[in-house]
């Protein structure tokens, strides 16, 4: 792996907050370095993923993301806890449960987060409301406004740290800690967590749950292609479909 200088710290103006130190390089890995990654972290349990991460990268490189989801409060508990200053993306696509939105609302009160919303161009967003193309084509739907909105971001870090779980979905579970995905290095520190874990993480620290958990729904994305279910079985009901494209 490459060794990364440092500069001075800074703050971005656009976001009013602390980003930490700027690297004068790029994190540049190789898949042999992604293989040793995996090696190294495989033997640490989630939290102390999360903490190795920010001592042996820079913290201005790494991006995180939310969906304010059914349980989203377990990572963002840990993450708070680890690391408060992180900025949390928030990909909005504009079709949302209400319940969503204000989940995200008290988490952020909650938990002291500083959370930035990501949008698709308004045109776009537009046209697949007016298309409804969630119904038409979902695919081509989330690409509009989920997968296009975070690509754009996406070369501005070298991490990006998700919170998804190898039980979650066939794909899911044929993933990695660390992946070299779309230019980018994906790190799932929870991709070997059981859904026990979890539950019992919830309860230990008494956190809310989205409040759409209480009525059966178990995964939690736009409104439109969300019904109550089982683990993931409420999400695009009736298709194929069992991703977004974001993991993809």
């Amino acid at each position: 792996m490459n060794n990364t200088n440092f500069s001075s710290e800074t703050t971005d103006n656009s976001w009013g907050v602390h980003r930490g130190p700027i690297p004068d390089e790029w994190v540049n890995l190789t898949d042999h370095d992604i293989e040793s990654l995996n090696r190294t972290y495989r033997a640490l349990s989630f939290e102390k993923r999360i903490e190795k991460l920010y001592e042996d990268y820079p913290f201005a490189r790494i991006l995180v993301t939310s969906s304010f989801a059914a349980t989203s409060a377990f990572f963002l508990h840990i993450i708070s806890r680890i690391r408060p200053r992180q900025v949390i993306h928030f990909i909005d696509t504009g079709f949302h449960f209400a319940e969503t939105l204000r989940y995200k609302r008290y988490l952020n009160e909650y938990l002291s987060l500083t959370v930035v919303d990501l949008r698709a161009e308004d045109w776009k967003h537009e046209f697949t409301r007016q298309e409804k193309t969630y119904q038409a084509d979902p695919d081509f739907c989330c690409s509009i406004n989920k997968v296009e909105p975070l690509a754009k971001i996406r070369p501005d870090f070298d991490f990006w740290v998700s919170s998804i779980m190898s039980w979650q979905t066939p794909h899911r579970s044929e993933l990695d800690i660390f992946e070299i995905r779309n230019g980018i290095v994906k790190f799932s520190p929870m991709i070997d967590v059981s859904r026990l874990e979890r539950d019992s993480y919830i309860r230990e620290h008494k956190l809310p749950a989205h409040p759409l958990v209480a009525r059966g729904y178990a995964s939690i994305g736009c409104s439109h292609c969300t019904l109550a279910g089982e683990d993931r079985s409420g999400r695009w009901l009736d298709t194929p479909k069992t991703e977004c494209g974001l993991h993809l």
